[in-house]
């Protein structure tokens, strides 16, 4: 069966600033979909994949036209939602016979709404897609109906029929690697400035899953009861090479922490260096995870940058957001990262319940403290299937604009500040901790590449306008 996968068409400057987004923007390397894409191929079926950040909508439009596929998997984030309605409408009306699914972070909190909000929608899927939608195609294929499908909410005449949930998938090891040859040119797929080194860079997960209970965080597994699971150092190994013998020259592990199993973490550095494997990367750990020996392990490996999520200044928002850490074990993460060499980057969260405009003042003196090499400074938001969306009227309101629903636009707004606070905060924010002299100098100092070069430029501009214009961050 023919099967297109589409991320409906979107731009920069619907998500970021225009003054500030060359220096924010990022293309990720779409994994869910990519695995969805393998266990299709693997299942027989032709797959092409149309990625709407690098195609207009009439592109994506005319590419479908030119396939002629008899399936349509459509991602969508909470922000996208629009969009892939609109996609799907779009599609449906030229293309009758289309069946249309969504999956993604949005349909899986939302499920059946997604269905009762557009009716060019057929089904959704409600949790991961590589088992669930090539049994849902074999079905179609062979003119079946979808019942007892699991994890699908699908269309049946006027009727709407919720399947029950799917099991999370335990052996990640029995998953073919993403399907990344559908990807097209590698390196239209780059993080943002300053956060890689070397080109093309690609993404690997080696865990699904977390056991923390993070406020804001969406997981499939709400109740957390199956934490974490893992793939075998193996397994990872083994994806590690097919990536460098695709060409690729950087990977960034995007595991909610790469560290949670120490003994694990460590056992994947010791492979990498044992092998003689030539590839720099990047990694994120929770600060409580980490030691000296583990860091210097992972440099030793080739690992130049660790994200550690210090997202407050102080104490009492990171017990409200149930972090788990401390101020204090943030400060020796980062100390430690950076005796071994590390660059460090460390996220900040605003509008976190119950935070004052002084609070985030504090914040702000607290990531000039910790003097990381990167710092961002976002919005806490309320995406659907967290704690924070489900008990919104606990602690705050809630924007009902979609586009609002990114790190960058203030869907959520506690009690305790505004949504002009919110955004006049991030403003000072990238004003005070990028204009400090020590920072530039040593930004000064590291220039050795072109693309290190090209990140200091956009960093200037970015400084220029926040300096230059008020209300940067603020949304009309």
């Amino acid at each position: 069966m023919k099967c297109a996968l589409i991320i409906p068409a979107w731009v920069p400057d619907e998500i970021f600033s225009s003054k500030t987004a060359g220096s924010q923007i990022n293309y990720w390397q779409p994994l869910g979909t990519l695995y969805v894409a393998s266990s299709l191929i693997q299942a027989g079926h032709e797959v092409r994949f149309f990625n709407g950040a690098f195609m207009s909508q009439a592109a994506i439009l005319l590419a479908v036209e030119e396939f002629r596929p008899e399936f349509v998997g459509l991602y969508s984030t909470t922000f996208g939602w629009p969009k892939a309605k609109q996609t799907a409408r779009d599609l449906k009306t030229r293309h009758g016979h289309l069946f249309i699914a969504v999956g993604g972070p949005y349909p899986i909190a939302m499920q059946e709404k997604c269905l009762e909000d557009c009716e060019a929608i057929d089904a959704t899927v409600t949790g991961e897609g590589e088992l669930t939608v090539p049994e849902m195609v074999a079905r179609l294929a062979s003119c079946q109906s979808l019942a007892g499908v699991a994890g699908v909410v699908y269309r049946d005449q006027d009727a709407i029929r919720k399947n029950p949930t799917r099991p999370l998938i335990t052996d990640l090891d029995a998953l073919p690697p993403p399907a990344r040859e559908l990807l097209g040119d590698a390196d239209h797929y780059i993080p943002p400035p300053a956060t890689y080194k070397r080109r093309p860079v690609a993404v690997l997960i080696t865990s699904r899953g977390c056991n923390r209970r993070c406020l804001y965080c969406f997981q499939i597994d709400k109740s957390r009861k199956s934490g974490i699971r893992y793939r075998s150092v193996a397994n990872v190994m083994a994806e590690i090479e097919l990536i460098l013998s695709q060409g690729y020259k950087e990977i960034k592990f995007i595991d909610d922490t790469l560290a949670a199993d120490y003994d694990r973490a460590m056992e994947i550095a010791r492979q990498i260096k044992a092998r003689g494997l030539d590839f720099s990367w990047f990694a994120s750990a929770c600060v409580n995870q980490v030691d000296k020996p583990l860091l210097q392990a992972f440099k030793d490996a080739g690992c130049w940058a660790v994200l550690f999520g210090a997202e407050s200044g102080v104490q009492k928002d990171l017990n409200t957001i149930r972090k788990g850490i401390t101020l204090a074990q943030i400060r020796l993460a980062v100390k430690a990262a950076k005796e071994v060499g590390l660059t460090v980057y460390t996220p900040f969260l605003f509008g976190i319940p119950g935070q004052t405009f002084a609070d985030g003042l504090q914040s702000i003196e607290f990531a000039c403290e910790l003097d990381p090499d990167i710092a961002n400074f976002h919005a806490i938001t309320p995406f659907p299937g967290t704690e924070l969306y489900d008990n919104i009227e606990k602690y705050g309101t809630m924007s009902t604009n979609l586009q609002d629903f990114s790190y960058q636009g203030a869907a959520f707004v506690p009690y305790s500040m505004t949504r002009e606070q919110i955004a006049e905060l991030r403003q000072i924010a990238f004003r005070r901790f990028y204009s400090r002299p020590r920072f530039l100098a040593r930004r000064l100092l590291k220039i050795r590449t072109g693309n290190d070069l090209r990140a200091a430029l956009y960093g200037l501009r970015s400084m220029f306008w926040l300096w230059a214009k008020s209300g940067v961050f603020r949304r009309s």
